[in-house]
């Protein structure tokens, strides 16, 4: 698996979570690309499983992405719904990708989420 095989990996699931809504003031994001550039991140991309000794965990706990609504409301994004076999090819790419890398995990979890975002961004504005 390359960096841009997981790229798209995750932009495909991450897109399918969409439509979502604020719990707090119902702000309606119809689409990924919609969600990037009305949201604002908060901290770091958290994975609750690449880090583990269990390398290939039965029940997954999984990666959360936290983001502020307009209104103030954290949302998150998730990977709740992903094929565990799946979740497993993009942590053991996640676990390579920082020892080549020389880096954290968590700077990597970060890159990653950035060129997701990128790509998801520079998608939609091609398609405008």
């Amino acid at each position: 698996m390359q960096e841009d095989d997981v790229i798209e990996l995750m932009k495909d699931f991450l897109s399918k979570k969409f439509p979502k809504e604020c719990f707090c003031c119902g702000k309606h994001y119809d689409s990924f690309s919609e969600y990037l550039r009305n949201t604002k991140q908060v901290g770091s991309l958290r994975s609750y499983d690449v880090t583990k000794e269990d390398r290939f965990p039965d029940k997954p706990i999984g990666t959360v992405s936290f983001s502020n609504c307009s209104c103030g409301s954290t949302l998150t994004l998730t990977s709740n719904g992903m094929r565990v076999e799946t979740l497993w090819r993009v942590m053991n790419w996640i676990r390579k990708e920082a020892k080549v890398r020389g880096a954290a995990i968590s700077e990597t979890l970060d890159s990653l989420r950035n060129k997701i975002d990128v790509s998801v961004l520079k998608d939609d504005d091609k398609n405008c």
